[in-house]
């Protein structure tokens, strides 16, 4: 059987006290798990030392591998494997691939974004998210603190929590 999880969760009324507590907390040596929000709160992926998101870069290569495959295929088709007289138009004539190449490139970006955000998420189709605190969908704010990873007793992390306005502390095991 596997060994469980301990978190200790903090809970939080005030984005602003949250806020505020991500930095006290982190200054402190505490290592933060996760903090879930029912909205977006400005500055809480700084405060918990995130960087900034890679998916751009995904995107454009994506992107390229679409015009690249687009472009080939056409040109290929058209050109070399089946070449055909339309219109009196050479055989390899650009301007009428651009909108099938458009549209792939298009078609991969999005497909390559959406399939590298579940990868890099681990949001698989049998695996269920961990509901720290069932409030974090409604009006409270939620921070996870992983007992594991911490060396920091137990006691002190509470102790911090609430000082840092945490208005419940709660123990959590998964």
């Amino acid at each position: 059987m596997a060994s469980k999880e301990n978190f200790l969760v903090g809970i939080f009324d005030n984005e602003e006290v949250l806020l505020h507590a991500v930095e006290n907390i982190r200054d402190k040596g505490v290592k933060i798990k996760e903090v879930y929000s029912p909205f977006p709160v400005h500055g809480l992926d700084e405060a918990l030392g995130y960087r900034r998101t890679r998916l751009p870069i995904a995107a454009f290569l994506f992107g390229m591998t679409g015009t690249i495959t687009a472009l080939s295929t056409q040109i290929w088709m058209l050109g070399f494997d089946w070449p055909m007289i339309i219109g009196g138009k050479n055989f390899f004539s650009i301007p009428p691939f651009i909108p099938v190449t458009f549209e792939f490139t298009v078609l991969l970006s999005a497909f390559g974004m959406v399939g590298t955000f579940l990868v890099v998420s681990d949001m698989k189709p049998y695996k269920w998210p961990r509901q720290y605190d069932i409030r974090s969908t409604d009006d409270k704010h939620v921070m996870a603190i992983d007992l594991g990873s911490n060396k920091i007793g137990k006691e002190d992390i509470r102790r911090i929590l609430k000082d840092n306005g945490a208005s419940e502390v709660n123990e959590k095991s998964f």
